[in-house]
C-alpha cells in the first residue's frame, strides 16, 4: 500500500511539475499583411511598437514563407503539410450564408445546399491530426478567434474536428471581407452583433472612398480582442494554446475611426489613411494581449508569435505595374508575367518591403511573410534567423513546445531549437509553395542553399531561377546560365505537386 501511495504522489508530482513546465501559446495571424508593412522589417511610414516589441524582445525570421493566398496558407498551417500536397487547395464555396441573408435563396434552400456541401466537402480522414489537437493532447485548453478554420465555409463540428474547445468568429470567409457582421458564431451559437444589419458584413468597395464606419456599428476586430482578453483572464490557470486569425488588414478597407497618426495627413488618400489605420489597430491590439499577458503574470511563461497568412496585398488605390526583373544583361526578366510585379511606385507604404510581386504571386511578395516569436527567458532579445521555413513547420515546433510528438508523416519540423539558440540539427532539403489561383500558376520551390525556382508561365513551360541569398527582390533570372539546376529543381517541385499524404493511410482529407 505504501509502494503504491509512493507511486501514486510521485506521478501526480510530475504531472503537476510538467504542467507548470508547459507555456500558454499566443498565435496571431495577420491577413494579407507583408513584411514590409512592419517597422521591423524596415517600414517608414507606419509605426508598429508592439508586433516591433515582439521583434526586440525576441527572434525575427528573414526566410519564412507561408502560401500565396488564403485557404491555402491556412491548410497548411492547421495540418502541417505543404499545400503542394493532395487536398492542399481544396476548399468549399464561400458566400451561401450572404445569399441567404440577401433573401438571394430560402433557408430552406440554404439548409438544402449546406446539408449537401457537409456530405460532400473534402471529409476529413479519421487518423488526421491538426495543429490544435496537438495541443489539445498535450492536456492544453484551445481557443480561436476571428476567420475560422482553413475556409470557406465551414461549421460548428468541423470547427470542433478541428481541435477547438472554444471559438468565436466568420464560419464563412466571404462575410470576411466586411468588419460589420450582422452576427458571428460562439461554440456554435448564434449571436448578434448590435446596429449591423448588411447581409454583406459592410463590405466597401475597391476604391475604399466609403464613409469612415460605413457598415455598421459594431466592428468585429473590436469584438474579437475583447474576447481574446477575456479568454486570458478566465484560463490563465490552465496552460492554452490562443489562435487569433484575425481579418487585418485585409481589404477593401474598412475602420471605425481613422488612427490619430494619418487622420489629418495631407498626402494621403482616404483609402490610405483607412488601411493605415487598420494595420495600427492590430498593432495596438497585440499590445493590449502583451500588456494582459504581464497583468495576469503569465508573460514570461507564455510565447507569443506573431506571422501573416500570405504575402503583401494592396486595398488602397489601384495596383500598380510590379517592379520588373532583370536578366543578368539588363533586359526584363518575367516578360511573360506582367500582371505579377511589384510597383516601382504608387504603393505610399511599400507594403512587399522592395519584394517583387503580391499576393498570389510566386514571387517573394507573394509568399514570404513576416514571422517573430517571443518567449521571456528562453529566446534572445533582439535575435534573427535566416532558416528556411514555413507556416507548414509550426505544428511540429508547436509539438515540441508542449512536450508531444510530431504526428508520423508531417512535412513540417520544428524550429525549436533555433529559437532557443541551439543548432538545429534537422533542416529542410527545400520548401514547396503551390499555386493553382490561376493558369499562371508561379508555384515555387525554395532550396536550402537559397536557389528559388519559380513556374512563370505554366501554359508556355517557362521556369525561373533565382539566387535569394544574394537578390531576394528577384530582379535577376538565372536560368539561361544554369539549366542543370533548372531541370533538377523542376524534377523534384513537380514530384511534390499533387503527391499523396504521408501523414495518412488514405488520400483522402
Amino acid at each position: 500500500m505504501k509502494m503504491f501511495l509512493a507511486l501514486f504522489l510521485a506521478l501526480f508530482c510530475h504531472s503537476a511539475v510538467q504542467a507548470a513546465e508547459q507555456p500558454n501559446v499566443v498565435l496571431i495571424f495577420a491577413d494579407d499583411l507583408g513584411p514590409g508593412m512592419l517597422g521591423c522589417y524596415g517600414q517608414e511610414v507606419v509605426s508598429t511598437p508592439n508586433i516591433d516589441r515582439i521583434a526586440r524582445e525576441g527572434m525575427k525570421f528573414t526566410n519564412y514563407y507561408g502560401g500565396v493566398y488564403c485557404a491555402p496558407a491556412r491548410w497548411t498551417l492547421l495540418s502541417g503539410m505543404h499545400d503542394g500536397r493532395m487536398g492542399g487547395w481544396s476548399q468549399s464555396r464561400a458566400g451561401l450564408p450572404i445569399w441567404r441573408d440577401a433573401g438571394k435563396i430560402t433557408e430552406a434552400e440554404y439548409q438544402e445546399r449546406l446539408a449537401k456541401l457537409k456530405a460532400n466537402a473534402y471529409p476529413i480522414a479519421e487518423e488526421e491530426v491538426f495543429l490544435a489537437q496537438v495541443a489539445q493532447q498535450a492536456g492544453y485548453k484551445t481557443a480561436q478567434f476571428g476567420k475560422l478554420d482553413r475556409g470557406f465555409l465551414t461549421w460548428h463540428e468541423r470547427v470542433q474536428r478541428f481541435g477547438w474547445d472554444f471559438y468565436e468568429g466568420y464560419y464563412d470567409h466571404q462575410r470576411c471581407h466586411g468588419f460589420y457582421p450582422p452576427y458571428l458564431w460562439r461554440n456554435g451559437e448564434r449571436f448578434e452583433l448590435p446596429g449591423n444589419t448588411l447581409p454583406d458584413c459592410g463590405k466597401t468597395s475597391e476604391k475604399g472612398d466609403e464613409p469612415v464606419g460605413y457598415g455598421g456599428a459594431t466592428y468585429s476586430q473590436n469584438v474579437f480582442i475583447e474576447g481574446i482578453l477575456k479568454y486570458l483572464r478566465s484560463h490563465h490557470d490552465h496552460p492554452f494554446f490562443l489562435y487569433h486569425p484575425t481579418q487585418l488588414p485585409h481589404g477593401p478597407v474598412a475602420i471605425p475611426e481613422l488612427h490619430p497618426d494619418f487622420a489629418d495627413h495631407p498626402t494621403m488618400s482616404l483609402a490610405e489613411k483607412k488601411y493605415a489605420s487598420m494595420v495600427k489597430m492590430l498593432d495596438d491590439h497585440v499590445g493590449l494581449i502583451l500588456d494582459e499577458l504581464v497583468s495576469l503574470g503569465i508573460d514570461d511563461k507564455t510565447v507569443v508569435v506573431f506571422t501573416s497568412d500570405n504575402g503583401h496585398e494592396l486595398y488602397y488605390g489601384p495596383k500598380p505595374d510590379y517592379k520588373a526583373q532583370r536578366l543578368p544583361n539588363g533586359e526584363p526578366a518575367n516578360l511573360t508575367d506582367k500582371k505579377w510585379r511589384t510597383s516601382e511606385c504608387g504603393d505610399v507604404f511599400d507594403g512587399a518591403g522592395g519584394r517583387a510581386g503580391l499576393k498570389r504571386s510566386g514571387y517573394q511578395g507573394g509568399m514570404q511573410c513576416p514571422m517573430i516569436v517571443r518567449w521571456p527567458g528562453k529566446i534572445s532579445p533582439g535575435s534573427q534567423t535566416d532558416l528556411l521555413s514555413s507556416h507548414y513547420d509550426f505544428l511540429a515546433t508547436l509539438a515540441d513546445i508542449v512536450g508531444e510528438e510530431t504526428p508520423k508523416g508531417k512535412d513540417g519540423i520544428s524550429y525549436l531549437p533555433t529559437l532557443l539558440g541551439q543548432p538545429q540539427e534537422q533542416q529542410h532539403d527545400f520548401v514547396v509553395i503551390n499555386n493553382q489561383f490561376n493558369a499562371m500558376g508561379s508555384r515555387a520551390l525554395i532550396t536550402r542553399e537559397g536557389f528559388k525556382l519559380v513556374e512563370a508561365d505554366r501554359k508556355k513551360g517557362i521556369f525561373q531561377l533565382y539566387d535569394i541569398s544574394a537578390d531576394n527582390e528577384e530582379r535577376f533570372d538565372l536560368a539561361s546560365g544554369h539549366p542543370e539546376k533548372v531541370s533538377e529543381l523542376k524534377r523534384t517541385l513537380m514530384q511534390e505537386i499533387d503527391s499523396p499524404r504521408p501523414d495518412l493511410r488514405t488520400e483522402t482529407n
